[in-house]
């Protein structure tokens, strides 16, 4: 388990969990949706995947970014899946759904068991909240892209002013890759 410390609201946290790189094996982890059933992430197999991770539906970059994944979701065709995690009761996160019109994004929550922020590093110790950030899954269970405060932290990219400024900003333009049969490709997500 990797610890790395970032700030929230210009106060220093710790995310622990597991640092995950790009080429890693995504780890299996179940969430709850919003009638509180487990759900895994063996319920994607061969599917591509991005997952968004947010603190809480209750702020207006994370509900900014729910919205926006919903939006661009709509673009994505076929075998491509978002999934949108975080600790937020399923009651807020079906409220909060239903209000916006998110139907294009799958939205769960790691309250339970916080197993899927341990195995990915997404965790805020002292806060008991996910960080933001986006992991990309191809459909052999492979990670392809990790934006996360964690990764960015660790790779030297910066990201100095933590998970929930909204200052930090992922232009993800791995979407627009020309590469042909990039299932992704036409979708330009940004959180922001």
């Amino acid at each position: 388990m990797d610890n790395v410390k970032v700030n929230f609201k210009g106060s220093p946290v710790t995310l622990v969990g597991t640092h995950l790189q790009t080429g890693d094996k995504a780890p299996r982890f179940t969430v709850l949706d919003g009638d509180l059933q487990p759900v895994s992430l063996s319920q994607y197999k061969n599917k591509n995947l991005i997952i968004s991770v947010f603190p809480s539906v209750d702020t207006s970059v994370c509900a900014l970014q729910n919205i926006r994944f919903n939006k661009e979701a709509s673009k994505l065709k076929g075998d491509v899946e978002i999934l949108s995690i975080s600790v937020d009761l399923p009651f807020a996160q079906k409220r909060f759904c239903a209000a916006e019109g998110i139907d294009n994004v799958h939205v769960y929550s790691d309250y339970r068991d916080l197993d899927f922020g341990m195995k990915y590093g997404f965790v805020i110790k002292e806060l008991r909240l996910l960080a933001r950030g986006v992991i990309v899954i191809d459909k052999k269970g492979i990670i392809r892209t990790d934006r996360s405060a964690r990764s960015l932290i660790l790779s030297g990219s910066g990201a100095p002013a933590g998970p929930h400024s909204c200052k930090y900003r992922f232009s993800m333009h791995l979407f627009n890759a020309p590469r042909k049969g990039n299932p992704f490709r036409g979708a330009l997500l940004i959180i922001s």
